[in-house]
Order: C-alpha cells, then structure tokens, then sequence
C-alpha cells in the first residue's frame, strides 16, 4: 500500500510538471503563461508578458472576458479567440494582458482580486488599466467596470449587458458598448437598456455606443485582432483631468471585414460566441 501511494505521488508530481511546462508559450512578442489557482478559490487565467517588461516601468494591463462558449475548466478554451488569442497569432498588444476563465456569470469580485493580485506581483500602471469582453464577456466587463469604475481607464463591452438594474458606475468610467442589431444570441436591448439607462441620468458623458446594422451575435470576435480596439483603449487614463472619453475614430463595419481579409490563414474565429 505505502509503494503504491509513493507511485500515485510520484505520478502526480509528474503530471503537474509536465502541465507546467506545456502551459507556457514564447510568442513573437512575449510569453503567455497558464496560471492555475494563483489567487486561491479565485479563476484560473492565462498571463501574457510583453519581452519589454521589465519590472521596473510601469506596464499597462489589460482584462480580456471570453464568452459563455469558453466557460469550463479547461483553460485551453480561453484561446478560441480574443486577446490571448491574437497575441499567439502576432498582434503586438503593447500591455500585460490577463484572460480568465469562469464557469458561470462573471464576479467582479474575483476580477477585482486579479487585479490586486497583479499590482502585487508585478509593476503595473494602475492608471492605466483596461477591460474588453463579448457576450457574456461583455456583461462581465460591464458588471466590472460598475462595481470598480475608479479602478478602470477605459471599456469595451461587445455584444453584452449589464446584471446590474441600476449602473450607476458605469457613467465614471470611458465605456464603448458596441452591439450588432441582428444578434440573437444577446439581444441588443441587453445594451440599449445601459444606455438609456445612463442617459435619462445624464450620466453618459464617457459613454459612447454604436449598433451595427445586420451585425450577428459573432461578428465582434474580430475586433479583438483589429488595431483600432487597442488604440482607443490605450487611448485612456486615469490620469485624463478631465476624463474625457475618445471619440475620433470609430471601428466600422468595413474596419472588421478587412481584419478578416488580412487573417486569411486563420479560419472560425469565435464566430458563434
């Protein structure tokens, strides 16, 4: 009995090598990394840190919220499409990024701990710190943004919503909410109610909101290869006196198409959520 326990701990170390060795890549520009229970009862995510980080200037960071089709307990998931995605593939996303994954709704709560966790153990821009997320992603950015607006420089919520009935938070922060009207996976009233929310309060001076005609429920998961996405992010800070949110450029219709015309060797990029 002893001989066989000593083979199952043996067997188990093994394992956890060989998952901590597989669970980090090297990327053009960077290193992604699995992180499994670094803040205990709190999500598993993947990291990824840009080559130029140095540990002594400040690095932006970035939250990516993926949708209800990546939610489980295999982290792999998290890499159909967004961010975390399009870092792999090549895009120079010029800020420490952080994709978890949830298995249900998206608690700001835990986010939050990310956060703390992050500024803990690397030197992070707390002025500049960012949240994009599609679908249900897109309600965790906007639950997120309205339990922490003063943690947040700026947020984009694709295709999603708010859990809240009343947002107040969400008008303290640069909010870009972006939904297609064909959608039917994610009504758009899910983000037509946020806006006429804040609106009737007067609160929507850093909100700004666009509604693709035709736009499906997937459509979205291509901005997250779009440069534009990031430029308007990056675009913000907490520093902003006053905050002011940025609105000279849009992300169009043709800006999207031509993101997939360019990712012609990539193929069923999140397209059903």
């Amino acid at each position: 009995m002893k001989n066989n326990n000593r083979f199952l701990v043996i067997l188990t170390s093994l394992l956890l090598f060989a998952v901590s060795v597989c669970a980090q890549e090297k990327v053009a520009s960077g290193t992604i990394v699995a992180k499994y229970q670094a803040v205990p009862g709190n999500y598993n995510f993947w990291l990824y840190t840009p080559d130029d980080y140095d540990g002594m200037h400040p690095m932006p960071l970035v939250f990516y919220l993926h949708g209800a089709s990546c939610c489980g307990h295999d982290l792999r998931k998290v890499r159909r499409y967004g961010t975390i995605d399009a870092v792999a593939k090549g895009k120079i996303v010029p800020a420490m990024v952080i994709a978890p994954q949830t298995q249900g709704a998206w608690s700001p709560k835990k986010l939050n701990e990310l956060l703390e966790w992050a500024k803990k153990n690397y030197v992070i821009d707390t002025t500049r710190v960012y949240v994009l997320g599609m679908s249900l992603g897109g309600y965790g950015t906007m639950d997120f943004v309205n339990a922490y607006p003063e943690k947040i420089a700026a947020a984009i919520a694709f295709c999603g919503g708010c859990s809240s009935s009343t947002p107040d938070g969400l008008g303290k922060t640069c909010l870009w909410i972006m939904h297609g009207t064909a959608d039917r996976a994610v009504g758009i009233n899910c983000s037509k109610k946020v806006v006429d929310y804040l609106q009737k309060k007067g609160a929507d001076k850093l909100l700004r909101y666009d509604w693709m005609q035709g736009g499906s429920h997937g459509v979205y998961a291509r901005c997250f290869f779009l440069q534009k996405t990031y430029d308007w992010l990056f675009s913000h800070s907490l520093k902003d006196n006053p905050r002011k949110v940025d609105r000279t450029f849009d992300i169009t219709k043709e800006d999207i198409k031509q993101t997939y015309s360019e990712l012609k060797w990539f193929k069923g990029m999140g397209e059903d959520d």
